[in-house]
């Protein structure tokens, strides 16, 4: 097999109506929310940044969408964890505020898994507040001993998050400052980060320009071939729902 060759699977597509179990506040805008269903018996999630669509109403009664990352699946249980930013208003936080055990949730997908293999030499993981579920649930599951660095930012010190992981981890955070230049804030901390020898995947995950800008820098400024990274912009400033993978 040809070394880091990452894999594509599709996954039949269901929706499924889930009940919320637990909830836990993570940080203070970061809230935690497992949901169980016997709908979840034939769940896939292969990735650590695959996402489902989650179903809700809005002020008039239409359904919307919004795309989340399972932070955690557990086939044995039959339960989903998804972690809610409560950071900016919209229907995916307004449900998330007011949940409580024994509420319903439609979800559907995840649609495909796009997996990175265990060959790389290192991974550094770069993102907001956005990233983290997909951050956290990768770090958790990768082999001993594998360096691997998190550069996140996030708008105050206590939406720090610690994760737990074999993996060498190196957690690196930014607290956002005033001028809301994630991009900057983060090509600075880039600029002053050590990359380790051997072939390394970056993954990015942040609004769509930031990844996008951030993706560039790794590639024309650090060199770092374009076939090894995959950036993803999670929101899109002033759109309700943007976002999407970042290619040439």
């Amino acid at each position: 097999m040809t070394r880091h060759q990452i894999q594509k699977v599709r996954h039949e597509i269901r929706r499924r109506t889930l009940t919320v179990t637990a909830l836990e506040a993570v940080t203070p805008k970061m809230l935690r929310i497992s949901l169980a269903s016997p709908e979840l018996t034939d769940f896939v999630s292969l990735a650590p940044d695959d996402h489902v669509k989650l179903f809700f109403q809005d002020e008039v009664g239409a359904t919307v969408m919004r795309d989340f990352t399972p932070r955690a699946f557990d086939p044995a249980k039959g339960t989903l964890t998804l972690d809610f930013a409560l950071h900016e208003s919209g229907p995916a936080t307004a449900w998330a505020a007011s949940a409580a055990v024994g509420d319903r949730l439609e979800i559907g997908g995840p649609r495909g898994s796009s997996i990175v293999p265990d060959d790389f030499d290192w991974l550094l993981l770069i993102g907001d507040e956005t990233a983290l579920p997909a951050m956290g649930r990768w770090v958790e599951g990768l082999r001993a001993g594998l360096p691997v660095t998190t550069l996140a930012i996030v708008a105050a010190p206590e939406e720090r998050q610690t994760f737990q992981s074999a993996a060498a981890l190196d957690q690196i955070w930014i607290v956002r400052d005033g001028g809301g230049d994630d991009a900057a804030q983060l090509r600075r901390a880039l600029d002053a980060l050590t990359l380790p020898a051997g072939e390394g995947f970056v993954w990015i995950a942040a609004e769509g320009a930031v990844a996008r800008e951030l993706r560039r820098y790794m590639a024309e400024d650090r060199g770092h071939p374009r076939v090894w990274m995959k950036a993803a912009g999670y929101w899109a400033r002033g759109q309700a729902d943007g976002g999407g993978r970042i290619e040439d």
